[in-house]
């Protein structure tokens, strides 16, 4: 997956060296020895697997209470609605806040609601719009939840650990999506969705209490921002001046609002080209999180990332969708998950470390912020249209669409981001008029020490 310098453009010395960060000791679970890191990911373990649960069993719940993948759609939009309004706020916040009380009152807010859709599922008394409820105020979390976490990894690791913490998140991410799918699956065909609910709900008592058993000592020392105005401006015109981050930015906004609709083309392709159940619906998904856990694990282990690797990846992606739209049966579509799932994974894990290590710790929350609101806020805008193509054209234009989609974005963005090279965009206004200047400059990620 390593591309080495020799990957980037001639002229981006300086972004080069912002892509390139020594993993010290080079061991696949390097970062589990710092004892407040192995507590955060042994709480996420438990926690994400509910997470997934949940995701099955409310996509499925929807599609069974409007049988129409449209509304799969609408669910996914609102989930992530409130990081579109909301995201670059959140992102503000964050960066003056401390991280672990945000995160221990964002897990308290998301259990709750998942105890509350599981009440209502369990007692009969479940509607589409209670859904719809639940996944905005999920959302709503995930506003600060989101920056916390990214931003939180600096401070239980440091910079020499933390593509290493990053890659071990995203499999721990992943790893969940094998097992939960295939616990909705089996909870779903034998005693219902509200049990999937109710478990995601207790799941986040594992963080929660993890959290807690933290040794506040041993948190690295990050500075805060202070609090001021223009703070939202500020982090804009700080991407703006980075091509390696504005770039990479515009990337993950294009496939994530398009491509990456997973809910929408499965649970499509289950019910409506291979005329399948939940069991069917589930194993995909499980099989996309197997191809997700190589592409993490790969990314945990290696010690070098170019920043050609998230372009590329896109291609390959985007290339493996309009294949996987083709596939005459189910098994061959089956098989093209775990491709699809790894390309996607590598696109999430080599832009999350670009970002990551190429910010100050005074702009981290801003920028995750705004990585993460074109990441997953494009949803209400992609989920809807995706759905909408899929119902009315079939799900194999809806799927051959998201793949073109990302192809193309993945090539116009790198050819861009290679002609610019070390050059970045300045941007100034006043309350008479916007300046856009291009200078060459030199930009080196911060390095926080000991606390």
């Amino acid at each position: 997956m390593s591309t080495g310098r020799g990957a980037e453009s001639s002229s981006a010395a300086a972004v080069g060296d912002v892509a390139e960060a020594p993993l010290s000791g080079g061991s696949l679970f390097s970062s589990l020895k710092v004892r407040n890191y192995r507590l955060f990911f042994l709480g996420q373990v438990v926690s994400n697997n509910g997470t997934w649960m949940q995701r099955i069993a409310q996509d499925w719940l929807v599609l069974s209470l409007t049988g129409s993948a449209t509304a799969v759609g609408i669910t996914t939009a609102l989930q992530f609605l409130p990081l579109l309004l909301f995201g670059l706020y959140g992102g503000v916040l964050v960066d003056r806040m401390r991280k672990r009380p945000v995160l221990a009152l964002t897990q308290t807010v998301m259990a709750l609601t998942a105890l509350a859709l599981a009440a209502f599922t369990l007692t009969d008394q479940v509607q589409v719009g209670h859904v719809y409820a639940a996944a905005f105020a999920v959302g709503l979390a995930t506003v600060l939840d989101n920056p916390a976490r990214q931003s939180f990894l600096s401070e239980l690791v440091g910079p020499d650990q933390l593509r290493n913490a990053v890659g071990l998140n995203s499999a721990n991410f992943q790893s969940a999506r094998l097992i939960g799918p295939a616990v909705a699956g089996l909870l779903i065909t034998g005693i219902g969705t509200g049990w999937a609910f109710l478990l995601n709900g207790l799941s986040f008592v594992a963080p929660l209490t993890c959290m807690l058993l933290m040794r506040t000592a041993e948190l690295r020392a990050v500075e805060r921002a202070p609090r001021g105005k223009g703070q939202l401006r500020e982090g804009l015109r700080y991407v703006a001046d980075r091509p390696e981050l504005l770039w990479t930015i515009v990337l993950v906004g294009f496939v994530g609002t398009f491509a990456l609709n997973f809910p929408v083309h499965l649970s499509a392709f289950t019910d409506d080209a291979f005329h399948s159940g939940a069991g069917t619906y589930s194993l995909l998904n499980t099989l996309v999180a197997a191809g997700s856990l190589a592409g993490a694990l790969l990314a945990a282990r290696i010690g070098t990332a170019g920043l050609r690797l998230p372009f590329l990846a896109a291609l390959a992606f985007g290339i493996v969708e309009i294949v996987a739209a083709l596939t005459p049966s189910l098994w061959s579509f089956a098989l093209l998950m775990l491709p699809m799932g790894l390309f996607a994974m590598v696109v999430n894990v080599s832009t999350n470390t670009t970002i990551q290590t190429s910010t100050d710790s005074t702009m981290r929350g801003r920028v995750t912020a705004l990585y993460m609101m074109v990441l997953l806020g494009g949803a209400p805008v992609g989920a809807p249209v995706v759905g909408w193509i899929t119902d009315t054209y079939g799900p194999r234009v809806g799927l051959a669409t998201a793949g073109a989609v990302a192809a193309c974005t993945a090539t116009t963005t790198g050819l861009v981001l290679a002609r610019v090279g070390g050059r970045s965009v300045a941007i100034e206004w006043n309350k008479h008029r916007l300046r856009v200047r291009i200078t060459y400059r030199e930009s080196r990620p911060e390095r926080e020490g000991p606390a």
